[in-house]
């Protein structure tokens, strides 16, 4: 298995971003988004989203260098339209600005819509920590197939929905949870199947209705479980 240097990774996921279109400093955000969770210990949201997000360019599904546009606006709140550019763009965008709310009228709530994949959750709260501030993140499937079964279901009809919590500690980390609304998330079954790994029971079942440990039946009529 090949070996490569964080930073030559970035500039490679850079590079390819910037031919399937993407402004230089998008590809940038992305890049450094998506080596950054490889280097967390979290490949599954790392540069194997890569060729989704090439693809989903294509297909329109990430328009590169969208406007952003603020379309509401109160001195706490903001109504934010990512015009499906790239998440990790907009989401920042949306990050900085609640957090600028926040630190003047100490609360502020920001939503988003219409902007692709965001990566890992943990740096948008994580922004805020470093400010002295705690924050909460829910999100969406959006456009990402539904993967997940209602509870004593067998059919997706969900999505996987994380959720992140940070809240600033004396402690020498910081306290946070970054996870999925299910029993894993998708793009870790997907590391499973690559690597040739079962999965625990719990996580997955098949078209049956049936738990398995084989990550290779995902998306073809399985379903994951929810969490609890």
């Amino acid at each position: 298995m090949p070996v490569l240097r964080a930073t030559h990774l970035e500039t490679v996921t850079r590079e390819v971003l910037k031919a399937a279109g993407t402004p230089d400093a998008e590809a940038r955000i992305v890049a450094e988004g998506l080596v950054s969770a490889n280097l967390a210990g979290h490949d599954s949201h790392g540069v194997i989203q890569l060729p989704i997000y090439v693809d989903r360019i294509k297909r329109g599904h990430i328009v590169p260098g969208a406007p952003i546009e603020i379309e509401r606006e109160t001195p706490t709140t903001a109504r934010v339209k990512g015009n499906w550019g790239f998440g990790f763009v907009v989401a920042r965008r949306a990050a900085e600005l609640a957090i600028a709310k926040a630190k003047q009228h100490h609360l502020a709530a920001v939503t988003i819509y219409q902007q692709s994949h965001i990566g890992r959750l943990a740096p948008y709260p994580l922004l805020a920590l470093g400010e002295g501030l705690a924050a909460i993140m829910f999100t969406d499937s959006g456009r990402s197939p539904k993967v997940v079964a209602p509870f004593g279901g067998r059919a997706s009809r969900l999505g996987t929905n994380p959720l992140c919590i940070a809240v600033p500690s004396n402690e020498p980390t910081p306290v946070f949870i970054d996870m999925a609304t299910c029993s894993v998330a998708g793009n870790k079954l997907l590391i499973a199947q690559n690597r040739g790994d079962h999965i625990p029971l719990g996580w997955l079942i098949d078209a049956d209705g049936t738990p398995t440990t084989d990550p290779a039946v995902y998306r073809r009529g399985s379903a994951s479980a929810p969490r609890g």
